[in-house]
């Protein structure tokens, strides 16, 4: 008994549980996507306040900044602003992989006190690096957000290129392609009816309207398979337009009687 305490340890008879609670054993690699829910949760109520209404601000905090942390801190107390839509993006963990930095965007709007009414500014952007870290149970806030500049950068060097040009094939699939824009607009089965066979695209369910298809162009590739841009207005609500551009796989399809056909298997 004795030699075999000795090779095991008195201690780890005594104590054989002793890490604390909140170290993480087990566990080889950082919850990502956990992380990005409370950064953005937290980075949205770090920025949303209302002096008519303080401590909803701080109960909103609370649900995901670690307990003893001053859910007040960060705020003077005045003013109204609203946090409308966010956005996570990269999170960076910290080399002991316990902590991280979660990325997030937050649209926000401002609003301006004139007489007992609050007016509205127009919305803008904020870019914040949220503070987390993993405990035994889930991921929490450790403290208020930083801001960090968004600045716009130009397109890396190594951009793959586009690929030449199939002008007899573009010509060839210009009405395919505008006949998969109208269907892609209006609804599933539309879809379906006109895209590669084992193709599982859906519509946009009416959300709008095709009004032109601006530019189409079709690259050299394989005989099976090919690449494609296309330029799109889209007829939104009211007299709204909206320009955009895609990127689409073309697969080449034969039917019983030999006739060949290009169509639209995935859009990007």
């Amino acid at each position: 008994m004795l030699l075999l305490a000795a090779a095991s340890g008195v201690r780890s008879w005594i104590r054989p549980n002793s890490a604390p609670s909140t170290v993480v054993t087990g566990q080889s690699t950082f919850p990502v996507n956990e992380a990005r829910a409370v950064g953005t949760r937290y980075a949205v109520s770090y920025l949303n306040w209302d002096e008519r209404n303080p401590d909803s601000r701080s109960t909103a905090l609370g649900l995901d900044l670690a307990a003893g942390l001053d859910t007040r801190a960060g705020w003077s107390g005045r003013g109204v602003q609203t946090a409308n839509a966010a956005y996570p993006g990269e999170v960076t963990v910290d080399p002991g992989g316990v902590t991280a930095q979660v990325d997030v965007r937050v649209q926000v709007r401002a609003f301006t006190q004139v007489g007992r009414n609050w007016l509205a500014a127009a919305y803008s952007w904020r870019r914040l690096s949220v503070p987390v870290a993993r405990t035994a149970s889930r991921v929490v806030a450790t403290g208020p957000p930083t801001f960090v500049s968004d600045p716009r950068v130009a397109l890396p060097d190594n951009m793959p290129e586009a690929g030449v040009p199939d002008d007899d094939l573009t010509a060839a699939t210009l009405k395919d392609a505008e006949a998969f824009f109208s269907a892609y607009a209006e609804s599933d089965a539309k879809v379906a009816a006109v895209t590669a066979p084992g193709a599982a695209i859906s519509s946009l369910n009416g959300a709008v309207k095709l009004d032109q298809l601006k530019d189409w162009q079709v690259y050299t590739g394989n005989e099976d398979e090919r690449r494609a841009t296309a330029s799109v207005t889209w007829d939104g609500a009211g007299d709204t337009t909206l320009d955009q551009t895609y990127s689409l796989t073309l697969r080449r399809s034969v039917a019983a009687d030999g006739a060949q056909r290009w169509q639209v298997a995935a859009v990007g």
